[in-house]
């Protein structure tokens, strides 16, 4: 498993060197966009607004506008000039219960591993988590941006889950009006969740989609008809307590 990101995690006057790795990839099928006429591929040139000529990547350096059509220049060099050690570590902030935090806060996961030197360390920190129930909060440099995570403790090691600052974090656009629920229903959706209450196995899903994209594609290269799916036609409309207990029987029959 490649490195992405080296780093020590400053937990008080301890530092533990540890190494991130990207802990999910994508694995959907790719689309490339052809020309219509000949199906050659469509590629992308970077022009020159001023010369209009093609630039190689290595003629290519970063530039802040600050006025209209005025920039600074910036090097790679220059940006890490700007960074203390304080910045290139990740420093623990405090510690929080998990379920304190709003899934729309998290971005990015990374499993991290402790480097060469930083493996008691590392142990110490997992298993005073994992005894305490906490995670920790801490932040970062990474690029260009400073990132604030999440640190969680885990059976097999420790998950980071890159987090965005409040003012990324978009707002619920608009506010709903609560319904008056009656107990009734309350009990009958309470039982439909029990009923389908089992505990959280990640290898029993996969991608059906992409299966069927697959398949589409696997016909097309060998030149069969695509099939089409049957549609599952819903049933006719009925009340939310009859549609519940309706659930709970079918919950029930699987």
């Amino acid at each position: 498993m490649p490195i992405s990101h080296k780093t020590v995690i400053s937990f008080g006057l301890v530092a533990i060197p540890i190494n991130m790795h990207t802990a999910v990839s994508e694995n959907d099928i790719r689309f490339n966009q052809l020309h219509k006429d000949d199906l050659s591929r469509i590629r992308y040139k970077k022009i020159c607004a001023h010369c209009e000529k093609e630039v190689k990547s290595e003629d290519i350096i970063k530039g802040y506008e600050y006025e209209k059509d005025k920039y600074v220049t910036v090097s790679d060099e220059e940006i890490e000039q700007i960074k203390t050690e304080k910045d290139r570590s990740i420093q623990i902030l405090h510690f929080a219960n998990l379920n304190q935090i709003s899934p729309v806060y998290y971005d990015k996961a990374y499993h991290i591993l402790p480097a060469a030197g930083g493996e008691k360390a590392f142990e110490l920190l997992r298993k005073a988590l994992m005894d305490t129930k906490k995670i920790a909060i801490g932040k970062t440099v990474m690029g260009n941006h400073e990132n604030l995570m999440a640190i969680i403790p885990r059976d097999d090691g420790i998950v980071i889950q890159t987090m965005f600052f409040d003012d990324e974090v978009k707002e619920i656009p608009v506010a709903y009006k609560k319904q008056k629920i009656e107990k009734a229903e309350l009990d009958m959706a309470k039982m439909l969740i029990n009923s389908m209450d089992t505990p959280f196995d990640p290898t029993a899903y996969k991608d059906e989609y992409q299966e069927k994209l697959r398949g589409l594609l696997s016909a097309k290269i060998a030149n069969r008809d695509i099939e089409t799916p049957e549609e599952e036609v819903p049933g006719g409309i009925i009340d939310l307590m009859e549609a519940l207990m309706q659930s709970v029987e079918m919950a029930g029959a699987r």
